[in-house]
């Protein structure tokens, strides 16, 4: 039971559109399947590594140390527009030639880990979140429910993957380019974002 609760409670977190499902769409029109599954693994896994940490109250530490949360905000903000700007730069080769412009392993590591750790306000409202869920777990409990939430992660990362790919040769050159120009664009302005309300938080 806990495990199904779990589940559902990922399937939550994980499906409104942020950054991350947007850097996961466009692995799955971007590139061949096998490409694309592995830099979306990369996400699933710094996203599970998120998810534990919400999940143990990590989000709290955040809450009560401001430069810490400057920091996130303000290096995550610049590095989220840069990976945004790469996406526009080569939206129209990636659109004519795909896999041709493979990103480097380091490079997927490194933009794996900023579309899910990048905006500390994810983590607090995530402690939140599955935290007041843990209080209502017992230990072994918990356990069953916060394996359930990295599930409908992977099932919801991997999925969604697949479906843009399997779907990808059916949309045109032109709507692709489109596709990924906007892609881009909204990771731009979410890197934007996270800046200026650091900034805020900062002066």
């Amino acid at each position: 039971m806990a495990y199904w609760q779990g589940l559902l409670i990922g399937f939550a977190f994980v499906a409104p559109i942020g950054m991350q499902n947007v850097y996961v769409f466009n692995n799955g029109l971007s590139y061949k399947l096998s490409r694309a599954w592995l830099y979306t693994s990369l996400v699933w896994v710094f996203d599970a590594l998120f998810c534990l940490a919400a999940f143990y109250g990590i989000g709290a530490l955040i809450t009560h140390n401001q430069t810490l949360k400057l920091f996130i905000m303000l290096a995550g903000g610049l590095l989220t527009a840069y990976i945004g700007w790469g996406i526009i730069r080569v939206a129209n080769q990636r659109a004519l030639t795909s896999d041709d412009n493979k990103i480097s392993l380091k490079q997927a590591i490194t933009t794996a880990f900023v579309v899910s750790w990048a905006n500390p306000q994810a983590l607090i409202d995530g402690t939140m979140m599955l935290g007041a869920s843990r209080g209502t777990l017992t230990l072994a409990e918990s356990i069953f429910f916060i394996i359930g939430v990295v599930s409908a992660s992977f099932i919801w990362d991997m999925g969604m993957t697949t479906a843009f790919n399997v779907f990808r040769h059916k949309i045109p050159d032109k709507l692709l380019l489109w596709i990924n120009l906007i892609s881009g664009i909204i990771v731009v302005a979410y890197g934007i974002f996270l800046f200026v309300e650091g900034g805020k938080q900062l002066f």
